[in-house]
């Protein structure tokens, strides 16, 4: 046997394993089955990934001795707007974008570079020793996964759940999508609060580009500065000529927060949107001034064609010049930021299609009450609760290429006023009302070549996998990657022969508590709506992974660590354990590489104690109770606590035991003769036994070191001495 322990060879171990169907679920035992979290197809894994395979695979292994039939199902996820992100900035080191393409070459070459990269995360988390059954590898784009999800749209559909109509949405001009309310960043910002002339009046405000959409003014309707004013309209000086607006009351209106008289601009504040909603007979209809471009619409006269911010600073001038900005001052707001691109968000009115999630909410709160679902993590059930009797209509609509297409199909004949882009047969980009389109350009040039479409709020649609005919063209709205996802333990387990029935209800769901609102709650939302049941009977939340400081792992920081290369340097074992180790549901961990360098000497220990077993020979034959108690204790305790989902505490004591008890004390008690050869290899290879699911590769090389000729991975879980 080799003086040190040699983890540059665990890849050939893994190998072995998977060769020799290791993963694959077996025997007739209790089923339990963890669904994976499906990480980004083409991205390279990041150090929470590698909690989240380190804990999940404990879970595994752990079940997997005990008798269960587990399944362990891997996926990668297609993350539709990171991964068009990530492949636009390519697009542009090229001098292109995606206006170049019609949607369908633009999702070919997303494919494309997809599929190039797809086996990064796949090889990175085999290294790492996920023992998932890979014959099982679901993807998110796979087509009995869009199948399966365009069924539960239908089904959405004819149940009245789902909806079009044309709301405020929170729009990123820069990814040219909208975003549900739990996709966008909110970040402090200084900026000006600008205090303009209104008529009689003098209010504040801190966008006063959107100036030209105003619809009314508003105060408080106890507000008794302004009582005489409900009701009737005033004439403000505007920078393109006077117009009229109307005073309106509502509660909405703070009297302490400027001047307490606020402008109503209905299509670009969500508030605005409401209190329009609320005085519809009172005040006209809402105008656009801010584009799905990021730029003013020609309804800000000379200031058409300019962007947001500088359109602000204009207008601002204009106002000072005219002496109609009477003041102003700094001000510190909350700014909604895309979570991807960080582009301020703007909210602009949309057709979009909405998901009712009142009913839906019911039913998985009563999951929560009957204990049908646990939510392991302090705190966090109290988390996920608040987000759901907060919640509001999930808009499923998502205005980008690469995802699963809705399956939304508008007649042209019964649908004239349909806005188009598209590519023209001679690669020229065409944008109209498809009845105007029409004149010049058949309805199959116009489809093949398709980029975007955009039905009026009222368009008639039909719901349908395939076209309903000749007559019709197909939204281009993608559904939201959460929509998917949401659905994943239900779909993966769904698109083959008996999974279902076995496997469903899943065992566990381990993911990191910051997507709780994201992908574990719409996946109760739509796993209790599509089965009656919760998708999982447990949910195990880990925190974030952080710097030996307590900070958030960054690049700009400079102190990310990169698992694969820590496997590499260290080997696998060593940094699960560092991840593990004294971890605790729904709190943060700190790790740094000192750390995982410091669990390298545990990984030795346990080589150079299997080294000292095979050369011992002991004098005694007669069994020490001491030791023979302790090693019970040792094994009940770990067994306690993986039961209970308790991974970092089960893996404290794994190696204390073996540390401190058994090579520290009992391995010192052998060389004085209190111990014999055969009672030391017994307990050595029931620690190994034990040690398995939190460092699987050199046990495992123990074990064969030890002659052993079945997989240690397949060896049942030892019985309390």
């Amino acid at each position: 046997m080799e003086k040190h322990y040699d983890h540059s060879k665990e890849g050939e171990i893994y190998k072995k394993w998977e060769e020799g169907g290791q993963f694959a679920p077996k025997g007739n035992g209790k089923p339990f089955t963890i669904i994976m979290p499906p990480p980004n197809a083409n991205d390279p894994l990041h150090v929470g990934h590698a909690m989240f395979i380190a804990l999940e695979d404990i879970f595994i292994r752990f079940n997997r001795m005990k008798g269960c039939e587990t399944l362990w199902l891997p996926g990668t996820d297609h993350a539709g707007i990171e991964t068009q992100f990530v492949f636009e900035k390519k697009l542009a080191k090229d001098d292109k974008s995606r206006f170049d393409f019609d949607r369908e070459t633009l999702f070919s070459l997303i494919e494309k570079y997809v599929k190039e990269n797809s086996d990064v995360a796949v090889s990175q988390m085999k290294r790492l020793g996920a023992s998932a059954d890979w014959d099982r590898f679901t993807f998110t784009l796979d087509p009995k996964v869009v199948g399966f999800v365009y069924q539960t749209f239908e089904k959405l559909h004819k149940d009245s759940l789902v909806y079009r109509e044309e709301k405020l949405v929170n729009y990123c001009t820069k990814c040219g999508t909208g975003y549900s309310e739990l996709e966008i960043d909110h970040i402090e910002s200084q900026s000006k609060l600008y205090y303009i002339q209104y008529g009689p009046f003098v209010l504040a405000t801190t966008r006063p580009e959107t100036k030209f959409a105003d619809t009314a003014v508003c105060v408080h309707p106890s507000d008794k500065r302004y009582q005489e004013y409900i009701g009737q309209e005033i004439e403000v000086e505007g920078l393109n000529g006077k117009f009229k607006l109307k005073v309106i009351a509502d509660e909405y209106v703070d009297p302490e927060f400027g001047t307490g008289v606020v402008k109503i601009t209905p299509y670009h504040d969500h508030n605005d949107f409401d209190v329009w909603t609320r005085h519809k007979d009172e005040i006209p209809e809402p105008k656009q001034v801010i584009g799905l471009d990021g730029k003013l619409t020609e309804v800000a006269g000379k200031f058409t064609g300019m962007r947001v911010k500088a359109a602000r600073e204009a207008v601002v001038n204009e106002l000072r010049e005219r002496g109609l900005l009477v003041k102003e001052v700094d001000h510190n707001n909350s700014v909604g930021v895309c979570y991807r691109c960080k582009t301020v968000i703007e909210p602009l009115p949309l057709p979009q299609f909405f998901v009712k999630v009142a009913p839906l909410v019911k039913n998985v709160i009563n999951s929560l009450d009957s204990g049908e679902t646990t939510i392991h993590g302090t705190g966090r059930e109290k988390i996920l609760r608040n987000w759901l009797t907060s919640l509001k209509d999930w808009n499923i609509s998502r205005q980008i290429v690469w995802g699963i297409r809705l399956p939304v199909w508008y007649n042209v004949d019964k649908n004239p006023n349909i806005r188009v882009t598209f590519v023209d047969q001679n690669g020229n980009r065409k944008i109209g009302v498809l009845s105007n389109l029409l004149k010049e350009h058949n309805l199959n040039e116009i489809s093949a070549g398709l980029q975007t479409l955009i039905a009026p709020k009222d368009s008639e649609f039909i719901v349908s996998a395939d076209s309903p005919g000749d007559k019709f063209i197909q939204e281009t709205d993608t559904f939201d990657t959460w929509f998917s996802s949401g659905q994943w333990p239900v779909v993966t387990l769904s698109i083959r022969d008996g999974d279902f029935e076995k496997f469903y209800p899943t065992s566990v769901m381990e993911t990191g508590y910051d997507i709780l609102p994201f992908w574990v709650m719409r996946m109760m939302l739509l796993g209790v709506y599509l089965t009656g049941k919760s998708p999982f009977k447990d949910v195990y939340l880990h925190g974030l992974v952080r710097d030996s400081q307590g900070r958030k792992m960054s690049k700009s920081i400079g102190n990310v660590i990169n698992p694969v290369d820590m496997a590499e340097k260290y080997g696998a074992d060593a940094l699960r354990m560092a991840l593990v180790m004294g971890s605790t549901a729904g709190q943060d961990k700190s790790v740094s590489e000192q750390t995982i360098k410091g669990m390298r000497n545990f990984s030795n220990k346990i080589w150079n104690a299997t080294r000292f077993v095979l050369e011992f020979e002991g004098e005694t034959t007669e069994i020490n109770k001491d030791l023979e108690v302790e090693l019970g204790g040792w094994i009940k305790d770990i067994e306690d606590n993986l039961e209970k989902l308790k991974p970092g505490q089960a893996s404290e004591i794994a190696y204390q035991a073996f540390w401190h008890g058994y090579c520290d004390k009992w391995i010192e008690e052998a060389k004085k003769g209190s111990v014999g050869t055969k009672q030391m290899r017994d307990t050595l290879e029931k620690l190994l036994t034990i040690l398995h699911p939190f460092a699987p590769f050199v046990t495992e090389a123990c074990w064969t070191q030890l002659g052993k000729k079945t997989h240690l991975i397949s060896t049942s879980w030892p019985k309390e001495v």
